[in-house]
C-alpha cells in the first residue's frame, strides 16, 4: 500500500514536479493563446476596439488551453524530472536506500492526483462559464459594441451586412453626413443617406436615428431606382434580427444540460455529441493520471542504463501521441453511435491501470507472499505456545 504521510524525500521531488509543472503548463498555454488569438486581430481592428478588450476576449480562452494541455503536461513533468533524477544517480541513491519503485513513484502520483483534481475543475465549471462569457462577449462585439465607435471618414463595418461612413462626429455625439450599406435583405439592399443623426445606447440592439434623409433601392423585378425620403427614420445596426437570438454551444452548457439536454434547443441528431462532450469532460481528467504511469514506466523499470537511454523515454512519448489519437478517434465514434461511449472511459483509464500493474504488481505480488510466508510461520508457533 502506498503511505499517505509525505517523507522528506516526497516533499523534495514533489516540489520540483509541481514548479515545473507550473512552469510548463503557463508557458505552453502563453504560447497557444499568443497562436490562437491572432485570429481576433482582424475582428478587433476592423472594428477599432482598444487593447484591453483584445485581452478581455481572448483571456476568457485559456483556462480551455489549460484543461486540454495539462494531461500532457504532466507526463512531460514526470517524465522529465524523473529522468534528469536517474541521470544525476538519485535514483540509484535511492534504490540502495531500500526504496521500492512505490516509495519512489510517491510524488509522481500525488501530482498526477493534483491535475486530475484541477482538470475537473477546469472541466466542470470554469471551462464552461468562461467559454460562455467568451462566446456573449464576442457576440456583443460582433453585433453591439462595434457599432457605437464609428470613426469620421471611415467606412466601418458594423457586421457582415452593414457598413456605416460618416463625415464628422460633433462633441455631443451628433454624426453628420451619414451613409448607411444596408445587405441585410438579399434581394433589397438599400443605401441610405442622412444629413445628420444620433446613437441609441440601450439594452437591445444599437440604433441609430436619422434626420432629414432617403433611402435608396433597386427593385429588382423592374430596375427601377426607388428614393424615398423622410424627415425622421431609425434603423438597427445589428445584422439582423436572427441574429439577436445566439444559441449556445455544447461547450459552454453544464454538465447536467449536457446529459440531459433540452429537446426544444437540441435536434435528436446531435444529442449523442452532447453526450459525448459530457462524458469527456468526466473522463479526460483522468488521462493524467494514466499519462503519468505511462512515464513512470519508462523512467523505473528496467536496467539503469550509464549514458542514457532514449529509448524507453521514445516508446512513451509515441504511446502518448497514440493515445491521444485514439482518444479523439473514439470520440468521433461514439458522437455517431453513442453504444460506444464506454469506450473514451475505457481510453482515459486502462493505460493507466495496465501501467501500474506493470510498475508495482511485481512488489506488491513479492510483498504478499512474503506476509503469506510469515503467517504460515506464525501459526505452528502459536499451536505449540497453546499446547
Amino acid at each position: 500500500m502506498i503511505a499517505l504521510q509525505a517523507t522528506r524525500l516526497d516533499r523534495y521531488v514533489l516540489r520540483q514536479l509541481l514548479a515545473a509543472l507550473l512552469a510548463s503548463t503557463g508557458g505552453l498555454a502563453a504560447l497557444i493563446w499568443l497562436t490562437q488569438s491572432l485570429r481576433f486581430v482582424a475582428m478587433v481592428v476592423d472594428r477599432g476596439l482598444s487593447l484591453r478588450v483584445f485581452l478581455q476576449l481572448t483571456g476568457l480562452l485559456i483556462p480551455s488551453f489549460v484543461a486540454v494541455i495539462l494531461p500532457i503536461t504532466t507526463f512531460v513533468v514526470v517524465q522529465f524530472i524523473y529522468q534528469r533524477l536517474a541521470g544525476d544517480r538519485e535514483l540509484t541513491v535511492m534504490r540502495a536506500a531500500g526504496l521500492s519503485s512505490t516509495a519512489i513513484a510517491r510524488p509522481a502520483i500525488a501530482c498526477a492526483g493534483i491535475s486530475v483534481v484541477l482538470s475537473y475543475v477546469l472541466n466542470l465549471w470554469i471551462v464552461p462559464a468562461s467559454y460562455h462569457a467568451f462566446r456573449e462577449y464576442e457576440f456583443e462585439i460582433r453585433n453591439k459594441m462595434a457599432a457605437f465607435l464609428l470613426q469620421e471618414g471611415v467606412f466601418t463595418q458594423v457586421s457582415d451586412t452593414m457598413t456605416v461612413y460618416i463625415r464628422a462626429r460633433d462633441h455631443d455625439g451628433t454624426l453628420r453626413g451619414i451613409l448607411v450599406e444596408d445587405d441585410r435583405q438579399k434581394n433589397s439592399r438599400a443605401t441610405i443617406l442622412a444629413e445628420h443623426g444620433t446613437l441609441l445606447a440601450g439594452d437591445g440592439p444599437p440604433r441609430v436615428v436619422l434626420f432629414n434623409g432617403s433611402r435608396e433601392e433597386i427593385d429588382r423585378r423592374t430596375g427601377r431606382l426607388d428614393v424615398l425620403t423622410f424627415a425622421r427614420n431609425t434603423i438597427d445596426l445589428a445584422s439582423s434580427n436572427k441574429d439577436e437570438q445566439r444559441y449556445r454551444d455544447s461547450t459552454e452548457m453544464s454538465l447536467a444540460e449536457l446529459l440531459a439536454p433540452d429537446p426544444h434547443v437540441v435536434a435528436v441528431r446531435d444529442r449523442g455529441k452532447f453526450l459525448v462532450e459530457a462524458h469527456r469532460r468526466l473522463s479526460a481528467p483522468l488521462t493524467a493520471f494514466s499519462f503519468a504511469m505511462v512515464a513512470l514506466v519508462a523512467v523505473l523499470m528496467g536496467a539503469f542504463s550509464r549514458h542514457g537511454g532514449m529509448i524507453r523515454p521514445m516508446v512513451a512519448i509515441l504511446v502518448v501521441v497514440g493515445l491521444l489519437a485514439l482518444g479523439l478517434v473514439v470520440q468521433n465514434i461514439a458522437a455517431r453511435d453513442p453504444v460506444l461511449i464506454p469506450l473514451i472511459w475505457l481510453v482515459s483509464i486502462l493505460p493507466g491501470v495496465m501501467a501500474a500493474a506493470m510498475l508495482f504488481g511485481p512488489e506488491w505480488r513479492a510483498r504478499r507472499e512474503i506476509d503469506r510466508r510469515d503467517t504460515a510461520a506464525r501459526v505452528p508457533a502459536i499451536r505449540a505456545s497453546s499446547a
